[in-house]
């Protein structure tokens, strides 16, 4: 089960941070085809958000064709946005989890670490 985390600071709407949360578990292979989004009340439950701010990241997702609601069982997840290259045990992926482990054994913080991986991927993108 996905657990939503709001960061009431990002100055990112509350919608878009629960979407892209979604997203981001769909590319990490953690939701897939089939599987069952929390119910509105239960987001609003670990979250204190409005439930109409849950609905409507689920309205947007449904609009991406991500998502499917349906009439008294809830949303379910109708897409893969997956890759070999986004799972656990893909060699890039595990290439960044040995600098990751790298660059905290050096101190970094997470913020220099986002710096440079702002710059870098800048550079390429």
């Amino acid at each position: 089960m996905i657990e939503f985390r709001i960061d009431r600071h990002s100055g990112v709407s509350t919608y878009l941070q629960i979407a892209a949360q979604v997203k981001q578990a769909m590319r990490m292979g953690l939701l897939g085809p089939g599987d069952k989004l929390p119910t509105a009340r239960e987001v609003v439950e670990a979250t204190r958000v409005n439930p109409n701010t849950v609905l409507k990241a689920y309205r947007e997702l449904e609009h991406e064709g991500l998502v499917e609601g349906r009439r008294g069982m809830g949303t379910f997840i109708t897409a893969s946005l997956a890759t070999d290259a986004t799972k656990a045990d893909a060699p890039l992926r595990q290439d960044l989890e040995r600098w990751m482990d790298r660059a905290v054994d050096e101190g970094l913080s997470a913020d220099e670490v986002d710096a440079i991986y702002t710059d870098v991927r800048g550079t390429h993108y």
